[in-house]
């Protein structure tokens, strides 16, 4: 490599980006590329991973090419490194977005000598006409920014990554530098070989964020409250929001919109243009908030982003670790919150089927760890690092994550652990986790018994703890350092040194309780609303209040009270406190209509109690949600006044008849009128009609078609017919 004559690096740092000194191993680093040597750098996210190879770049003869994945991270390189000069053919991107002319102005600045970094595509790097072009100029170096993608084992595997060898060749011999912000040390060996850069100096970083705060929470039907809730606490403040679907990236950014939260969604799925305006959007401070898929972030170098929240889980703890990274870039405040439901491995389980058996067992390896993370209850901040073959003392992490914060339940393990380490011994170090505790378990299956290891002293002796227990305490046991997992071989448990002094001398080993999430979430869905107090409840005092006034209503209007609001309005009254006609709208079942109708003397009430009772009113709580886009409530309304018939509605849009009517039911329940009289009078008889309206008016406790069945008798009467007239007779005095 030539080097500009008089180069100095302090000097330069400060002419090219503005900075006096350089973090970390950044010179280092330089020094090495200058010298003309293969280098790989692990550095995480905000550590200033671009700089070491933009600097080489710039005062170096020629141009040099850096390979990235995503077109939306080179037009962020390219705006950035533009910014710091006078000239903007200094950086140029060659990829499918350019037209002919414009790959051509690239090409001319190259062979100009103007353009010091070219990023391209590994797609646009394979062109033979690209390779031909840059074996004529002058090619300082070739750097292979987020150089994971190169390795199965990476969370972006990519497999054009793992054909830039061929091709750095071909345009000559020059220095390569592979950069990534993720690489435990399975996917860091594979780079390099696959690079053929064995011999590269490395400078690895350490993986410890100390700015940022790592949190699981339970993810539950309430989701999107809980994410609402979570933002406005952060009001003003940038962050990510990150989904697993194109499709649930719009629907939250939508969510978020309406729920006064400047947010806009962004994925492969969106046009260019869109894609574009959003993200500068995003950089500008237009937008507080981004809704996205993986296809977001990577390079974006926004450093004040406050929080980065994962509505899903990802498929990788790589994948995590990275997204997480673009919190608190500038060191300040980073929020990382993760909701959790095991829905989302199931579904990330069935994304796999179909692809090839190798890259399943590979997948299911990468998303078992990620299940260990969120499940575990050890510092979140050391498993991490260990996970990147770092170690850490969970005492430093000083509260910066959930199970930190509040610890969990622990419980001495000592006879136990030892137990798990004498089975590794017995089966020579040949298996895995599974097989571990399927021996302690007594499982009896075919692999155990051909190697006869059903025959062990250990074999069913650890059955009263349960599998849960001795997968938490097999992982605590590695994490400790007592076992480790050979990565060359899909993760065999071998005993390390440590672990052996303690099979001679065993000691106390208190056990960290995991989490149980499927429980937490099994047991939030069960509660019944009202049933408890607290965030997520309805008030159990204003809720007897509400419902005694309905009573009071009905009796003034000689209706049952189910007519005036359904228990369902009340509970939903009961935990959001709506004191306005426009937030008693938004409550579930409560209509324009029959807000108006009969709302005034419940909003008095829920006002008068909220005084008195000193109440602060969770408004974050209360969420708005997207009007749904489906045109079937205006179809069926409009269906409805033309008197069409109902099975032929249900037909029209692929309904049974029993959805129709619930369609029909809601659209009632929240105020619209409708006149049913042309259906029902050719479908029930009228006598029928009398005796159903009849017991609705006089004798009903409630709306139950259960409690009408047994009334009026289940071999006289339908549930079909029940419901139509109780749709009429609602539809007629309860509005």
């Amino acid at each position: 490599m030539e080097i500009e004559v008089g180069t100095d690096l302090q000097a330069a740092l400060k002419t090219h980006f503005g900075f006096n000194k350089f973090k970390g191993e950044q010179e280092k680093i330089i020094q090495n590329v200058l010298a003309g040597n293969d280098t790989f750098v692990i550095m995480p996210t905000g550590g200033g991973k671009s700089l070491c190879y933009q600097l080489p770049a710039l005062i170096t003869e020629g141009t040099a090419i850096i390979v990235s994945p995503l077109i939306a991270l080179m037009k962020n390189q390219v705006d950035s490194i533009r910014s710091f000069g006078t000239v903007n053919g200094i950086a140029h991107f060659l990829n499918s977005s350019l037209n002919k002319g414009e790959a051509e102005q690239v090409r001319s600045d190259i062979k100009a000598g103007i353009t010091k970094l070219l990023y391209v595509a590994p797609e646009s790097l394979n062109k033979q006409e690209n390779i031909d072009f840059f074996r004529g100029v002058n090619i300082s170096l070739v750097a292979i920014d987020e150089a994971h993608c190169i390795s199965e084992w990476g969370h972006d595997f990519r497999p054009e990554y793992r054909r830039l060898r061929p091709m750095i060749e071909a345009i000559g011999n020059v220095p390569i530098m592979a950069l990534t912000a993720t690489a435990t040390p399975k996917v860091q060996q594979d780079i390099q070989k696959n690079l053929g850069m064995t011999d590269a100096g490395v400078f690895k970083s350490s993986f410890n964020r100390d700015n940022l705060y790592y949190e699981i929470r339970p993810k539950t039907k309430h989701i999107a409250r809980d994410l609402i809730k979570f933002i406005k606490q952060h009001e003003g403040k940038s962050g990510i929001v990150y989904c697993l679907s194109r499709k649930k990236v719009e629907e939250m950014a939508e969510t978020l919109q309406v729920n006064g939260i400047k947010a806009l969604p962004y994925h492969a799925g969106l046009d260019a243009g869109t894609r574009v305006k959003n993200q500068d959007a995003f950089l500008m401070e237009d937008a507080d908030v981004i809704c996205a898929t993986i296809a977001f972030g990577m390079g974006i170098d926004k450093p004040d982003v406050r929080f980065v929240v994962h509505h899903d889980i990802p498929k990788s703890l790589e994948g995590y670790y990275q997204e997480t990274g673009r919190a608190g870039r500038d060191g300040g405040e980073g929020v990382c919150v993760a909701f959790y439901s095991y829905d989302d491995i199931t579904k990330l389980e069935k994304f796999m089927q179909g692809k090839p058996i190798s890259e399943q067992e590979i997948g299911k390896q990468l998303l078992g760890e990620m299940v260990t993370y969120v499940e575990t209850s050890v510092c979140r901040r050391k498993f991490i690092l260990h996970y990147f073959g770092e170690k850490f003392d969970e005492a430093r992490c000083d509260e910066h994550c959930d199970n930190c914060k509040h610890p969990k339940k622990k419980e001495e393990a000592q006879n136990e652990m030892g137990m798990i380490i004498q089975t590794v011994q017995d089966i020579k170090e040949k298996f895995k986790i599974k097989h571990v505790i399927n021996v302690l378990m007594g499982t009896s299956s075919t692999n155990i018994k051909s190697y006869k290891h059903d025959t062990l002293d250990l074999y069913g002796k650890g059955t009263e703890r349960g599998d849960r227990y001795w997968q938490s305490l097999v992982r605590q046991t590695i994490i400790n350092g007592y076992l480790s997992k050979d990565i060359e071989n899909y993760g065999l448990l071998k005993i390390t040194e440590q672990g052996n002094k303690f099979l001679d001398k065993p000691h106390s080993f208190m056990m960290t309780i995991d989490h149980d999430f499927e429980a937490a979430t099994e047991a939030e869905d069960a509660i019944p609303v009202g049933a408890l107090k607290g965030p997520g409840a309805a008030d159990d005092e204003l809720l007897r209040m509400l419902k005694d006034l309905r009573k009071d209503i009905s009796k003034e209007d000689n209706l049952p009270p189910f007519v005036i609001f359904q228990d369902p309005s009340l509970e939903d009254m009961a935990f959001r406190y709506p004191i306005t006609m426009e937030e008693l709208t938004d409550i579930t079942g409560v209509g324009t209509g029959k807000a108006k109708k009969y709302g005034e003397p419940f909003l008095e009430l829920i006002q008068q109690y909220v005084e008195e009772n000193e109440i602060e009113r969770e408004q974050d709580m209360i969420v708005k949600t997207v009007v749904n886009k489906s045109s079937n409530k205006v179809y069926i309304i409009q269906s409805i006044d033309r008197k069409l018939d109902l099975e032929d509605v249900a037909d029209a849009k692929g309904l049974k008849m029993e959805e129709l009517l619930t369609e029909i039911e809601h659209i009632v329940s929240s105020g619209t009128k409708v006149n049913l009289d042309y259906y029902i009078n050719n479908a029930v008889d009228e006598d029928k009609q009398d005796d159903i309206y009849e017991y609705f008016q006089e004798e009903a406790e409630s709306d139950s078609i259960e409690a009408a069945l047994e009334e009026l008798g289940e071999d006289d009467y339908t549930e079909e017919e029940i419901r139509l007239v109780r749709i009429k007779f609602i539809s007629e005095f309860g509005h």
